[in-house]
């Protein structure tokens, strides 16, 4: 029933496998791609007509990642997939970019691309599965597509190149790049990596390059078995008439409107330009129509590259390796946390950075499960920064993938969350823009997060290189406009420290570039990041010493693991009520880690009090400042330290005699006192007399020692003898008789026993020896038994 063909290739120690002919087998073409034990279904669909008027090639990649692919059920009240997901929109975006070149110029038949990820195991990561996924449906389809391409993803541990490696690998590691590429060249990079030498990473691409020519060559074997028949391309038709006739009417034109530098005035020249060729056509057929505007768009593109190529003259006047005029600002905005305006050339970005507690990190549902991001970079680029009319409002692909780019560049110099305990966001709003804003994003992300105070290892600042290629010759150009990134061959982005690279991205246009031309373009990289980095440094060369007076404090402290129950409480009891007294947020995690945090350093240090009291056990000898809990006849209770309490006898209250307590202390009145002793069965004994209440000094103890009572100690009690005005009858354990008879009360020894010596000069409360002043039923008063 099934026509199924396989094949498999090993990568690093690990099989690809891919399967066509078993599932979707209505699409045009459908591929089942397994590593290890993740498997990714891509499937194509080609329409097979093209819309009147379009001259555009309309592609459409989807990546969606299926929960129940790691055996997970969604978040959120629906239950089900939603829209995409930055992951899933960054996939889309790895996908598409490298393919897209690889169709022929003039198919504009729209293709849809959808990879869907059916298992995860969570050791080998779907995104590159899907690439090679993708680029076998493609070739075995009969869709016009120059592949295959080959996926690789390549880490860099213990000075090693690993090729697929794990998560753990990854993160251990100081590299993660993807490469895709034909069998001949590379077609798009994406990497992150941890100031790398540029020596590190150019290895790191031909490695990759290596093992997706293995690819290749094992989806050139299954379009073998598999492929449909090619589709029937129509022959271009001769436009070298129409394209003569363009270049006598507006050639002219076009090369003088590319040599006045502002982009402006540039563009009113050159839309002028259209406009003459516009009106020339007129009376043409539609389709003739179409072809002529077309041709003026490759007409420009002529006259930019010859100009590159032949006369080293770029479209501002520059030379290859100039950089544009910079200018930095940092505190650009009085309220923020951290804030820089970065100029260069025609593109400007608005950085701003906001400090945030650990409350604030965002939540990521995705197929690993939940985690947690403490560092955000979000990019907006709104119409006006290329003076258009345009929509406006929730983030599309390019910025999605924009930011992302400028995140990886600056993680990797982010300090630990042991060292910077904070939640990061930074926002890029663009201004203005004529190329390469992303990396004005990159600078700029960069200073206002010095500016906020965030220990960054090193600054960083990035770059965007283009190409021009004709045959054998080429060149490459440094800080590219954005025409010439429309009109050129590369988009070649690298960003990083004066210690190494910290991301790297190319896009081509052309069927891929040599080692030759990535050495060229990554030393030429390498002098103008350098470049911009000094211009950064003259508006800030360091992290700043402080934070904002606006941004949060958080300071962390660490408490034994078996104390963790006493900070929280039951059922959250006890942080609930540290938060609501002191006004500072508490965050405790598993280890005992503590943040505090607070705009108010007063209330951080009162919540520090206070978790302090909570763990630390009391010292003998120690001097507190605590609050009179509670008032009794014998002297007061002090909370000395959060949840313990101590009793201040009223022995221990003033060197002189105390008749009344209440006379002395009110309760909540604040009073400084000494921890005597702790005893046995965790009693407290607290002692006000010896401390100065006014600046909490220990003082001498004064008071002379008391006397020994006559006889020395009291010793056994024996018989009391007759009681004057007894109760009557004896109290003999044997028969007791009547007690209120007005007999004696007889002696106790014979029936009691002997009760053995009292407590040395004590008295009947277990806090301490009684004083000279004791109370009458310790010195040998009344003494009921009621």
């Amino acid at each position: 029933m099934f026509n199924i063909n396989t094949v498999e290739v090993d990568l690093g120690g690990k099989t690809l496998k891919l399967e066509t002919g078993r599932i979707a087998r209505q699409a045009d073409g459908a591929v089942l791609a397994t590593m290890g034990e993740t498997v990714v279904l891509c499937a194509v669909t080609a329409a097979k007509s093209v819309k009147p008027g379009q001259d555009f090639f309309p592609l459409t990649v989807h990546y969606q990642e299926k929960f129940s692919a790691a055996g997970r059920i969604p978040g959120g009240f629906f239950k089900r997939e939603r829209g995409a997901t930055e992951k899933e929109t960054l996939t889309s975006r790895l996908i598409d970019r490298p393919i897209r070149p690889l169709f022929p110029e003039g198919f504009y038949n729209e293709v849809l691309v959808i990879a869907q990820v059916l298992s995860y195991d969570g050791e080998n990561e779907p995104d590159m599965v899907a690439m090679c996924a993708a680029s076998a449906a493609l070739t075995i389809s009969g869709v016009p597509f120059m592949g295959p391409i080959g996926a690789a993803r390549v880490g860099y541990v213990g000075g090693e190149y690993v090729l697929n490696p794990t998560n753990e690998q990854v993160k251990e590691g100081d590299l993660d790049l993807v490469v895709a590429a034909t069998g001949g060249a590379v077609m798009m990079v994406e990497s992150e990596a941890k100031e790398l030498s540029e020596e590190v990473m150019l290895g790191a691409v031909v490695f990759a390059h290596e093992a997706c020519k293995k690819v290749v060559n094992a989806i050139c074997d299954l379009a073998e078995k598999a492929a449909k028949e090619p589709w029937d391309l129509k022959q271009a038709d001769d436009k070298a008439a129409t394209k003569a006739k363009l270049k006598d009417l507006i050639g002219a034109d076009i090369a003088a409107a590319y040599k006045v530098t502002a982009k402006g005035e540039r563009s009113d020249l050159i839309n002028a330009a259209r406009a003459k060729a516009k009106e020339a056509f007129a009376d043409a057929e539609p389709q003739e129509q179409l072809v002529a505007a077309k041709l003026v768009k490759v007409l420009e593109a002529d006259i930019v590259r010859n100009a590159i190529l032949d006369e080293g003259r770029r479209i501002d006047g520059r030379n290859t390796t100039t950089v544009r005029p910079i200018e930095a600002m940092v505190g650009f905005l009085p309220r923020t946390h951290g804030s820089a305006l970065f100029t260069r050339g025609e593109t400007q970005a608005i950085c701003t950075t906001t400090l945030g507690t650990k409350d604030a990190e965002q939540m990521i549902d995705g197929l690993e499960g939940l985690s947690y991001q403490r560092f955000m970079l979000h990019y907006n680029f709104p119409p006006y920064s290329v003076g258009e009319v345009g929509r406006f409002g929730a983030p599309g692909r390019r910025e999605v993938g924009h930011g992302k780019l400028a995140w990886r560049a600056l993680h990797p110099v982010l300090p630990t969350t042991e060292e910077f305990p904070y939640t990061i966001r930074v926002l890029s709003d663009i201004t203005e823009s004529n190329g390469s804003s992303s990396m004005a994003t990159v600078c700029g992300g960069s200073l206002s997060m010095m500016d906020a105070g965030v220990p960054l290892a090193r600054p960083v600042a990035g770059i965007a290189m283009g190409l021009i290629l004709e045959g054998e010759k080429f060149a490459v150009i440094s800080d590219i406009l954005g025409d010439e990134d429309h009109l050129g061959d590369m988009d070649f982005k690298v960003a990083g420290t004066d210690q190494g690279i910290t991301t790297m991205q190319m896009d081509i246009k052309v069927a891929g570039i040599t080692k030759e031309i990535m050495q060229v373009a990554l030393a030429q990289a390498k002098e103008g990041r350098a470049h911009i980095l000094g211009e950064m440094a003259k508006a800030l060369d360091s992290t700043r010493g402080e934070l904002s007076a606006h941004a949060p404090r958080i300071e962390t402290m660490q408490i034994p693991k078996d104390k963790i129950r006493e900070v929280i409480g039951t059922g959250g009891k006890v942080i609930r009520e540290i938060v609501a007294t002191t006004g500072a947020k508490v965050d405790i995690d598993d280890e005992g880690l503590i943040k505090i945090s607070s705009s108010d350093v007063k209330q951080i240090e009162a919540a520090r009090a206070w978790i302090q009291g909570i763990t630390q056990e009391p010292e003998p000898g120690t001097i507190y400042t605590g609050k009179v809990a509670s008032i009794v006849d014998f002297g007061a209770f002090v909370t000395f330290m959060p949840g313990k309490d101590g009793l201040v006898h009223v022995s221990e209250i003033k060197n002189e005699r105390v008749e009344n307590v209440r006379d002395i202390l009110t309760e909540g009145q604040e009073v400084k006192v000494k921890l005597l002793e702790v005893d046995n069965r965790g009693k407290v004994r607290l002692s006000m007399r010896v401390v100065d209440q006014e600046t909490g000094a220990e003082l001498e103890d004064t008071r002379p020692p008391r006397e020994p009572r006559e006889g020395g100690d009291r010793g056994p009690r024996g018989d009391r003898g007759p009681r004057e005005g007894g109760r009557g009858g004896d109290r003999h354990r044997e028969g007791r008789g009547p007690r209120r008879d007005g007999g004696d009360r007889g002696p106790r020894g014979e029936g009691r026993g002997d009760r053995g010596p009292r407590r040395e000069g004590g008295n009947r409360d277990d806090n301490g020896p009684a004083p000279e002043f004791a109370p009458a039923f310790l010195t040998g008063g009344n003494n009921d038994d009621d």
